[in-house]
């Protein structure tokens, strides 16, 4: 876990899907009184409530089972017990949506929330950061 406190990294992947990962190390993270205070708007909703809506858990029954203790591979295959397992197709279509999300998403205003971000935290020069998995690694200082 990187020094600031910082949840994984939004590319990890469990079980193929990225996010998941991310998702309950937020979750441990708050907890523990570690997770940066900009993270706890957004806990169960944003990208948090997709990925528990693509496996068809709540975030409320999924945050009681982190809290239980186990690996995240464990965690996943509760989610697929108790909600649903997506096939093969259904991951990829879930990745390449997720690792796409802000980039040329104008129409939902994800792209210009991507930029209020960037502004935020002073990186608006920033045009390689085209995506929220790319501004969550240099925001959280995974990448210059």
């Amino acid at each position: 876990m990187l020094p600031n406190s910082a949840p994984h990294s939004a590319f990890d992947r469990t079980g193929g899907i990225v996010y998941f990962a991310r998702m309950l190390d937020k979750i441990r993270l708050l907890t523990a009184g570690k997770l940066r205070a900009d993270f706890h708007a957004n806990l169960g909703d944003g990208f948090d409530g997709r990925c528990c809506r693509f496996l068809g858990v709540t975030y409320g029954a999924l945050r009681a089972r982190v809290l239980e203790g186990g690996g995240d591979d464990e965690i996943l295959a509760w989610c697929f017990a108790n909600g649903c397992e997506p096939n093969d197709e259904q991951i990829l279509v879930w990745n390449k949506f997720m690792l796409k999300r802000g980039w040329r998403d104008e129409d939902d205003g994800s792209t210009q929330e991507l930029d209020a971000y960037k502004v935020a935290s002073g990186l608006a020069h920033r045009t390689d950061l085209a995506t929220f998995f790319d501004y969550y690694e240099v925001d959280e200082g995974r990448k210059p």
